[in-house]
């Protein structure tokens, strides 16, 4: 069989059995990770893995069954399952499920990849994660780590309304990070991020960041914010570099404008949201240079595709526009409960899990500004960049950042390098205080969010680019 009779069995097994709707994907996904420590290679990981996940709708329920078979008896028999759970779910009265209509369509698409990560030799991988790491410890590290990370994943989606899509979604990153001890306190700088930059690209993107280019200055900062000043306490105007903001995005906007958090669906673990519907396209959330799209089509963002696990193709939204709150990450199911007419932003990590609201590329468009003119400008602040630590609120509204390193900014000069700098805040106070933005946007992916019982681990973009923030606090008081 192949993998689209396989997906048709188990549809129509699931309809024979009593489903209204039903749909299946399988996934085909290969893995592969390294990473070296201090000069060698500390360990390899491959995996690979394929099988076939069916979602059946029975009155308001639904039910989900996955197996590592893809044979005829058993696509049938995970069809069957399926419904069989919806159905001793729709027991239980709950508000009728509809579904918002998307046209069913027979369709292939592919990220782009120029070199395939996979067909790189492993020694060349090993190398380049040796060399980097060797650096760094000779510069001053004292623990010095490399690595990459390779997913190459092929699905077949159908629907029982007719649908018929094929993807294959290549993605991959690295980064190196350097961590220096002292005299009770321990610093880590990392380049291009903490755990790395990736997209939905090929091996193209891991030599585009040079890794080995930057191993001794990040190594040699790592060492010296070890005796840098603390970073002041108070209310200062603060300038966040891309990536810092990036986060910023990911944890204060992008969970927050979930449709299901927002609905309560995921108030059991993962939280809700301080965002009320009947605010949207009037909630004030940040000032006018916030513009926030939701945008699965950009080429070789790490949230992109070219449909959703719904079959909804990747379509471009606003999320917010000129400061307010304009659209919302749905699914089908939960598009529909809220009277909107768009879904397009669902998604399993695996053939295993049930596809649920996540996000695709959340970000920023660019402002009319440089971060030197933002510098420029500010005679008084600080300038902090790439994540070291993150907490927020399970409605997503009070958070508090750390971040690896800071600058001291005075009468427009970038000044003196500042260790462990902090800042926190309100969300859409925060947002609203945004006065100035940068034009130099990246796209940057983040491979490691989590959601979900049980768990998953989507991969989500955000672009971003460095702004300023008037009146933030900063720091931590002694």
């Amino acid at each position: 069989m192949t993998e689209f009779d396989a997906a048709t069995a188990a549809v129509q097994a699931a309809l024979d059995a009593g489903a209204r709707y039903a749909d299946a994907r399988v996934m085909h996904r290969r893995y592969e990770s390294m990473t070296a420590r201090n000069g060698d290679v500390e360990e390899l990981t491959q995996d690979e893995s394929i099988g076939i996940g069916v979602r059946a709708l029975v009155g308001a329920s639904w039910g989900f069954h996955a197996v590592p078979d893809l044979s005829d008896a058993a696509a049938r028999d995970a069809g069957r399952r399926a419904t069989r759970t919806a159905m001793a779910s729709a027991r239980v009265p709950g508000p009728s499920v509809d579904l918002v209509p998307v046209q069913a369509v027979t369709a292939s698409w592919a990220s782009g990849c120029q070199i395939d990560p996979l067909g790189v030799p492993l020694s060349d991988k090993g190398d380049l994660l040796v060399d980097a790491t060797r650096t760094m410890a000779e510069h001053g590290a004292d623990l010095a780590e490399g690595l990459y990370q390779i997913w190459d994943t092929a699905k077949w989606f159908v629907s029982s309304e007719g649908h018929r899509i094929d993807q294959r979604i290549r993605e991959c990153g690295g980064g190196i990070s350097a961590t220096s001890i002292g005299d009770g306190e321990t610093q880590r700088r990392s380049w291009p991020s903490y755990r790395g930059q990736y997209g939905t690209t090929g091996w193209e993107l891991v030599e585009s960041l040079d890794l080995a280019a930057h191993a001794a200055q990040i190594a040699e900062e790592s060492r010296a914010l070890l005796t840098a000043p603390p970073c002041p306490a108070g209310e200062t105007d603060l300038i966040l570099g891309g990536e810092q903001l990036a986060l910023q995005i990911h944890e204060s906007v992008g969970h927050a404008i979930e449709l299901d958090r927002i609905l309560g669906w995921e108030a059991a673990f993962a939280g809700t949201s301080w965002l009320d519907l009947a605010q949207l396209g009037s909630l004030r959330y940040g000032s006018e240079l916030m513009n926030i799209t939701i945008d699965p089509t950009i080429p070789g963002a790490l949230g992109s595709f070219g449909f959703d696990d719904e079959g909804s193709p990747a379509v471009k939204r606003d999320a917010v526009r000129d400061g307010r709150w304009v659209g919302v990450l749905a699914g089908r199911d939960s598009a529909a409960m809220a009277s909107l007419d768009y879904g397009g932003s669902v998604r399993a990590d695996g053939w295993a899990r049930l596809p649920m609201v996540r996000m695709t590329n959340v970000g920023l468009e660019p402002g009319p500004h440089t971060l030197e003119e933002i510098i420029a400008a500010t005679d008084d602040g600080v300038l902090m960049d790439l994540n070291r630590s993150w907490s927020i609120d399970d409605k997503r509204l009070n958070f508090q950042f750390g971040c690896e390193v800071g600058w001291e900014i005075k009468k427009g000069r970038r000044g003196r390098m500042l260790r462990n700098p902090t800042y926190t805040g309100i969300g859409p106070l925060f947002w609203r205080s945004m006065d100035m933005l940068s034009s130099e946007t990246v796209s940057w992916g983040t491979p490691n969010c989590g959601k979900g019982q049980p768990g998953q681990v989507g991969h989500t973009g955000h672009p971003a680019a460095p702004a300023r923030f008037r009146n933030v606090r900063v720091g931590v008081s002694a």
